[in-house]
C-alpha cells in the first residue's frame, strides 16, 4: 500500500498566525536590531510566502512598530508585572532594580536605543515608542504609589520619582553597545546609582533595597 498520501495542510487561526509573525519579528529585533525586520526575512524564518506576511502587515513599518511594542511590553511585564500583588511594594521595587542589569536587560536596552533613533524617521514606530514610554512610567508610578499608600515610601510625587529612576536607568544604558570595549570600568558606585536614587527619593535607608533584593 502506498504511503505517499498527501498530508492535509493545517491552516493556522489568523490570531495565532499574526502572533507568530510578531513574535518572530520581536526575536529578530532583540537579537539583531529593528533594521533587520523585513517582510521577506520574516517569511523566510517562518517558511511561508512573503504575501502571507503582507496580508497581516501591509508594510514593514507596521511590523517593526508591532515587534518593538511586543518586545517592550514583554520586558515590562517581566520587570513590573501588573497587579494584583501579594508581595510588598518595597520588595517589588527591589526586585525590579535587581533585574535592570545583566544580559537580558542589555538586550532590551539596545532595542530601546535602536527604537528611539529610528523613531525619528518612522512615524508608526515613534507612536509605539511614545505609548511604551507612557506604559513604563505608569507602571512604575503605580508601584511607587502603592508603596506610599502602604506607608513604605515617603514622597508626594510618585510620577516625578518614577521619571527620575527611568532617567538614571537610561543614562546607565547609553553605552550598552560598546560594553566590553577597551576602557575603564564604571565604578561600583555608578552601578548602584539606581538603588541610591530610589532610596534617597523614597525615604529609605541606604542599602535597604539591595539587602531586600539579595534576600529575595
Amino acid at each position: 500500500m502506498s504511503s505517499s498520501v498527501q498530508r492535509k495542510r493545517i491552516r493556522k487561526d489568523p490570531a495565532a498566525r499574526r502572533a507568530e509573525i510578531v513574535d518572530t519579528a520581536a526575536a529578530i529585533a532583540l537579537a539583531e536590531g529593528l533594521e533587520c525586520i523585513t517582510l521577506r526575512r520574516i517569511a523566510e524564518e517562518l517558511a511561508v510566502r512573503p504575501g502571507l506576511i503582507s496580508h497581516y502587515f501591509p508594510s514593514a513599518e507596521e511590523l517593526v512598530a508591532e515587534a518593538f511594542g511586543s518586545a517592550a511590553t514583554g520586558e515590562l511585564d517581566r520587570l513590573l508585572p501588573a497587579g494584583p500583588h501579594e508581595d510588598r511594594p518595597v520588595e517589588r521595587l527591589a526586585r525590579f532594580l535587581d533585574h535592570t542589569s545583566g544580559e537580558a536587560y542589555d538586550a532590551i536596552s539596545r532595542l530601546w536605543l535602536n527604537a528611539r533613533h529610528l523613531s525619528r524617521y518612522r512615524p508608526p514606530l515613534r507612536d509605539r515608542v511614545v505609548l511604551q514610554e507612557t506604559d513604563w512610567r505608569g507602571r512604575l508610578e503605580g508601584l511607587i504609589q502603592d508603596g506610599v499608600t502602604a506607608g513604605e515610601f515617603r514622597t508626594g510625587e510618585p510620577l516625578a520619582v518614577a521619571l527620575r529612576l527611568l532617567v538614571v536607568l537610561d543614562g546607565l544604558s547609553v553605552d550598552v553597545n560598546t560594553a566590553g570595549a577597551a576602557g575603564p570600568e564604571l565604578p561600583a558606585a555608578v552601578h548602584r546609582m539606581t538603588y541610591r536614587t530610589a532610596e534617597r527619593e523614597l525615604g529609605l535607608a541606604e542599602g535597604a533595597l539591595e539587602r531586600i533584593a539579595s534576600a529575595g
